[in-house]
């Protein structure tokens, strides 16, 4: 499988991370989904930048990290942590299929840390879904990664595919 996007949608991501870094960013990806072609592949067709409603009562209520010392993770902050409310997983799955899309991934950023999951991010995670992560260090985006799910339930690294969404992104920037 492989992620298709735009420039503007990965820029997009990238100034979502960095606007409110320290914390982490979090956001859906809209789109398609096209398994029939000889590489399948994710379309994403719209972002949806949401906030992160992280809060030390979710990792009570979900046990999303077993064998996790419960007393850290209490501490842990959205420094550290992404929650999606899920009233707004249902409200943009409503917009979504109105336009005749679904939802196909999620995209998050690690703040000081490398674009790769977390088991936090493992035990949450949903089958067919994209999970795209954007390292920011001191403020900046400086790398992404996209990753899927296996049928062990494991992360592994998904392609990610850049494509012109408009003529300006073919545009030079100097006129």
């Amino acid at each position: 499988m492989v992620l298709v996007l735009s420039n503007q949608q990965l820029l997009a991501m990238y100034s979502h991370a960095e606007r409110v870094y320290p914390e982490e960013c979090c956001g859906l990806m809209v789109g398609t989904l096209d398994a029939s072609q000889a590489q399948p592949f994710k379309r994403v067709a719209e972002l949806v930048a949401l906030d992160n409603r992280w809060t030390p009562d979710v990792i009570e209520s979900n046990a999303v990290e077993p064998g996790s010392d419960p007393g850290r993770s209490r501490h842990l902050s959205k420094q550290r942590r992404y929650w999606i409310d899920p009233a707004d997983m249902l409200r943009v799955q409503k917009q979504a299929r109105n336009k005749g899309l679904n939802i196909i991934g999620v995209y998050h950023s690690h703040p000081d840390h490398r674009a790769v999951p977390s088991e936090c991010d493992r035990a949450l995670a949903w089958p067919d879904y994209a999970y795209t992560i954007v390292s920011v260090q001191r403020g900046k985006a400086v790398d992404v990664q996209n990753w899927a799910l296996d049928i062990a339930h494991q992360f592994q690294p998904e392609a990610m595919q850049i494509a012109p969404s408009s003529a300006t992104d073919r545009m030079p920037l100097s006129a």
